[in-house]
């Protein structure tokens, strides 16, 4: 059976989206399949695939299989590429879109459209809460002075303040624990902003992770690497910048970034 897919990227982390309307049966084996079609060498190439569900037009759910065949429980950017996928086949009409995902339902606004193929989304992305150390995070060796957070936004995030993102072998951390998505960050350059790399579980190192950016938002507000009084943080990655609104009382961060259609393509399932 061939099916259409749309290529979507939040700041360069890259999402394959898959409208289940379009299959009479669901195969059973959505890890084989995402591993075959996001291979960047024998397959169109990503870091996820994203199974689009309709509920009504604008009442969505979102599965996520990672390029390695796992299953992830939220993306911050993948929910904005899906919701972009979901939106331009409804006409560009906009709107809020609400997405449940396997950590909660998430509110999903459609801000602006710079172009045809670039819209900007505010995400709700819910409660950002403490979660216990990755049982292998001894591995890494961190100094005990060394800043470091451990935070869950459905999904696990463990955050470490560096002096340098440039100087750090991202991918060998990473690799010694990557049932958790690991990112490294360091004050500035601006006041209200930080430099993040990440290493994502179930993708490695990517350009840009819209849930780190949030757990990383919230981990320096805690530390005062920018001022409490922030409205937004700006988060720098590989793939460009994310601005991260951190609710100190509620414990909520809502995220604000673009995501980007590149295509569409004909796929065998």
């Amino acid at each position: 059976m061939d099916v259409v897919v749309t290529k979507h990227h939040g700041l360069g982390n890259d999402f394959l989206v898959l409208d289940l309307a379009q299959c009479d049966d669901e195969p059973s084996d959505w890890s084989t399949i995402a591993r075959a079609w996001c291979d960047r060498r024998r397959g169109i190439g990503a870091d996820g695939l994203l199974l689009l569900q309709r509920h009504d037009s604008h009442r969505l759910t979102m599965r996520l299989v990672n390029s390695d065949g796992s299953s992830a429980e939220m993306s911050g950017n993948g929910i904005r590429c899906l919701v972009q996928a979901a939106d331009r086949a409804n006409g560009n009409v906009g709107g809020m879109y609400m997405v449940s995902t396997d950590a909660g339902e998430r509110a999903v606004e459609v801000l602006h459209r710079d172009d045809q193929t670039t819209a900007m989304f505010s995400v709700d992305m819910g409660v950002v809460s403490p979660m216990d150390e990755p049982a292998a995070w001894h591995l890494l060796g961190c100094h005990p002075d060394r800043p470091v957070r451990h935070l869950s936004l459905g999904n696990p995030h463990s955050v470490v303040g560096v002096d340098d993102v440039g100087e750090v072998d991202l991918g060998a951390l990473g690799a010694l624990v990557p049932e958790v998505n690991l990112e490294i960050i360091a004050p500035g350059p601006e006041p209200d902003a930080i430099t993040m790399r990440v290493h994502e579980r179930g993708a490695g190192i990517t350009e840009a992770c819209g849930t780190g950016a949030c757990a990383a938002a919230s981990a320096a507000v805690a530390w005062g690497l920018v001022p409490s009084s922030s409205v937004e943080v700006v988060v720098h990655m590989d793939g460009g910048d994310a601005r991260v609104r951190v609710d100190t009382t509620a414990g909520t961060a809502t995220l604000i970034g673009p995501a980007t259609f590149v295509g569409s393509i004909s796929v065998q399932m």
